[in-house]
Parts: C-alpha cells; structure tokens; sequence
C-alpha cells in the first residue's frame, strides 16, 4: 500500500529535476533591481544578455556583461556570485572581507565573490587562492 501512495511523490520530484529551462529576457525585461546593481556597480559596462534560469524549484538570472564580467542573482534578486578576469569593484566586496584582503594580500586583487551558503562567503585572487568567509565577513580559511 505504501508502495502506492509514494508513486505520485516520485514521479513529481521526477518531473521537477527534469524541468531545466533557461530563457534570453529582453533587455526591457530585466528586472529593476538587477539593471540598478549593474549601473551601481558596474556603470562603465553594458549588459550583453540575460538569461533566466530555472532548474527544479531554484530560479535565478545569469547576467552577462561586457569586459568578461559574469553576475548571477537569486529569485529575490539579490546578487550571490561575480566572476570576473580583473579586479571587482570595491563597492561589490562587503567591507569587512575587503579589509581582510589588503591587510593580509596586499599585492593581490579579488576576481570573484561568491555567497556559497547562507553562512559562507568565498572570494578568488588573482593568484587563484580561494579564502572562505562566514554570512559576517570573519576569515575561516582558504579553500583548497
């Protein structure tokens, strides 16, 4: 009996790791809190495309900029990974962690940050060492 009951759940967790779908949005549908980021941040670059992506329940955009510059968003449109080939700007890395990095790698610059978790930030130096961060920006360790 119970064999029966669990067929419906499994085949709708099924369907949903199934359905990925990721769609080009127009640039007029662009969420506003995504352009401001970009324009706060990211003034002297241009948005090439917007991609939204939904995997199973997880919803997020992907936005490509010029000057190879990847920024990815949350369904609460709140940003949670940057990539990049150069710096990142000052204003993007919270300050606390911003501090860390030019007291302790002075000669180094942040490419990438990412929030990992609810509880962990990571960043990427230019010289590919990885350093993790807890949700307050307090130093935990470099990620191997």
């Amino acid at each position: 009996m119970k064999k029966i009951q669990l067929l419906p759940v499994l085949a709708a967790m099924m369907f949903l790791a199934g359905c990925e779908k990721e769609r080009v949005m127009a640039s007029n549908d662009v969420p506003q809190e995504i352009q401001s980021y970009v324009e706060t941040h990211f003034s002297s670059n241009k948005i090439l495309q917007t991609l939204k992506d939904t995997e199973g329940l997880t919803l997020t955009y992907d936005v490509t900029l010029d000057s190879a510059i990847s920024l990815e968003f949350n369904r609460s449109k709140e940003i949670i990974s940057i990539d990049a080939n150069s710096k990142l700007p000052d204003s993007v890395i919270p300050q606390k962690i911003l501090t860390y990095v030019l007291t302790n790698y002075p000669n180094q610059v942040i490419t990438d940050w990412e929030k990992e978790s609810r509880k962990v930030q990571q960043i990427e130096l230019n010289n590919g060492l990885d350093l993790e961060f807890d949700e307050d920006g307090n130093y935990l360790r470099i990620d191997n």
